[in-house]
């Protein structure tokens, strides 16, 4: 199936009791058995759940992926493949990423004994010299959050296998209609759900992809054992979400080249990043491993002020100042005080996240009026 179709039909099946074409939302905690261990291959929630079975083996087909694990959260997800490490391994990951990543990484499993660099991932030799006998995993984002810096999915599979360490990637920037990391090398898949998934702004979730059979299993078996399970009504809204998650894509791509166009050629903002730009580092990259470029954008402002940066954002109409990203409607945020505040503003600064910077996420309304919407907040600076 093309991905459209995979998108409404994978891993959906009419309801074999009443014929509903819409899955169930199976709102219960547990199961009747009819003898003790002989049940219908479901006991309790948090173990299993059919909503939440049709939504991940859903999600696994999105990204041609064997098996597809849910979790309450993208961090609960995140914190399951860190789990799967004990004190002295260590792990390499891009120097720009999520700030909750980081803050996880940093602060719940470093003090745990797990030890993690942070590297530029466009230098392949930045991860060569990093890798030793106790590295485990490499973790990586790409686009990167907020930078959008592509990192080459490719390359970096190759010195995982040469190495026989695990690649995880965080593809919750590109979304499976743009990216599909286990077909460029990857071994584990991560999405915040929450993103453009779901698509709505109505639901907290994340999720893992991977075709091997014994990570899965051990993966999860961290998802039952830690119980960070999503619920039934939540991955219904996901079902729903993922129907239309390629058109949704589209739009967000056409708005995100409009946008990002508009954004270059103003005369109050200095820099724009965006991967579809020809003069972007990693362009050449990002058209080889992605279907477009989407629709998440980061810039700063001529003079760096702090204070311009808030102006703007604050006199945004449509432009919806909020944590989060990748619903339909268009949002801004500043990374230096939400969500990489967690970051020391030192680290933040070394890639490029200044003062100043503001990172959109471009909603699927009228292009022509998110362009008047920027045009009048720049008004106030």
């Amino acid at each position: 199936m093309k991905f459209g179709t995979k998108a409404i039909h994978a891993g959906v099946e009419p309801d074999p009791s009443t014929g509903a074409i819409m899955t169930p939302i199976y709102q219960t905690s547990t199961y009747v058995q009819r003898s003790p261990g002989d049940h219908k291959g479901y006991e309790y929630s948090r173990t299993h759940n059919p909503t939440r079975t049709a939504l991940q083996q859903n999600l696994a087909a999105l990204e041609n992926g064997k098996h597809g694990i849910c979790f309450s959260s993208g961090l609960g997800a995140i914190d399951a493949v860190m789990k799967l490490f004990r004190p002295g391994d260590e792990i390499i990951s891009t120097s720009d990423l999520y700030g909750g990543t980081y803050r996880l990484f940093t602060k719940v499993f470093e003090p745990f004994g797990i030890k993690f660099h942070f590297v530029p991932m466009s230098d392949m030799d930045a991860i060569e010299e990093k890798i030793n006998s106790n590295t485990k995993l490499i973790w990586v984002e790409t686009p990167t959050n907020p930078m959008m810096n592509i990192i080459d999915i490719v390359e970096v599979a190759k010195i995982a296998k040469n190495h026989g360490v695990l690649l995880a990637v965080d593809n919750t920037f590109a979304s499976p209609f743009l990216q599909n990391p286990l077909d460029l090398g990857a071994d584990i898949v991560m999405h915040s759900v929450t993103k453009y998934l779901g698509g709505h702004s109505d639901v907290v979730m994340g999720a893992l992809v991977v075709n091997d059979d014994v990570l899965a299993e051990r993966l999860v078996f961290l998802q039952n054992a830690s119980g960070a399970t999503p619920g039934p009504q939540d991955c219904f809204l996901v079902l729903r979400g993922i129907k239309t998650l390629h058109i949704r894509m589209e739009r967000h791509s056409q708005n995100g080249k409009t946008i990002a166009a508009y954004l270059k050629n103003h005369p109050k903002v200095e820099k724009v990043y965006w991967p579809g730009f020809e003069d972007h580092p990693n362009h050449d990259i990002a058209k080889k491993q992605m279907r477009d470029f989407g629709g998440m954008i980061s810039f700063t402002l001529v003079g760096n002020r702090l204070e311009d940066a808030k102006k703007v954002m604050e006199n945004f109409k449509l432009f919806s100042l909020a944590e989060s990203l990748g619903g339909v409607e268009s949002l801004c945020g500043h990374p230096a005080t939400m969500t990489h505040a967690s970051i020391p503003k030192e680290e933040r600064e070394k890639v490029g996240l200044v003062d100043s910077l503001i990172r959109l996420s471009v909603g699927i309304e009228d292009a022509e009026d998110l362009k008047n919407d920027i045009a009048k907040a720049l008004e106030a600076i």
